[in-house]
């Protein structure tokens, strides 16, 4: 199995090159995840967020791939973008592939929570009346 593909970017994140990193012959079962900016958070209207990463994050996130994917059977790609966003942005597009669904939904599930507890990405909210703040530092 070859190295996943683990990316952080400035940039619209291209849903097709994360699902296309996954894709094998093997595989019965794809399985792609967004995490999207929507236009709520706690009661409150959220109107925009900004994420910021430490210059480490890709290794990290890099890392946490090569473990989930190692002996699996499952192959998996993440790339989480960083940047000013917009209500319904993709701020994570996470794929995982496996010859049958279980796995790949399994898989997906344990990916996006470790990539939220472990990857040192921070996200900034701005919201309809003004103010702005940091959420989950």
């Amino acid at each position: 199995m070859s190295d996943p593909l683990a990316g952080i970017t400035d940039r619209p994140i291209d849903e097709a090159a994360v699902r296309a990193a996954v894709e094998a012959a093997e595989c019965g079962a794809v399985v792609v995840f967004h995490g999207v900016v929507r236009d709520h958070d706690a009661g409150e209207r959220v109107r925009s967020l900004d994420y910021s990463s430490h210059p480490d994050a890709p290794r990290i996130l890099a890392a946490i791939l090569a473990e989930e994917q190692h002996g699996s059977g499952v192959r998996l790609a993440a790339v989480h973008r960083v940047g000013a966003l917009g209500i319904g942005d993709a701020a994570l597009v996470a794929a995982a592939a496996s010859p049958h669904r279980r796995e790949s939904f399994e898989a997906i599930e344990r990916l996006v929570e470790r990539i939220k507890r472990e990857v040192p990405i921070w996200k900034r909210q701005h919201y309809a009346d003004g103010v702005s703040d940091w959420v989950g530092l």
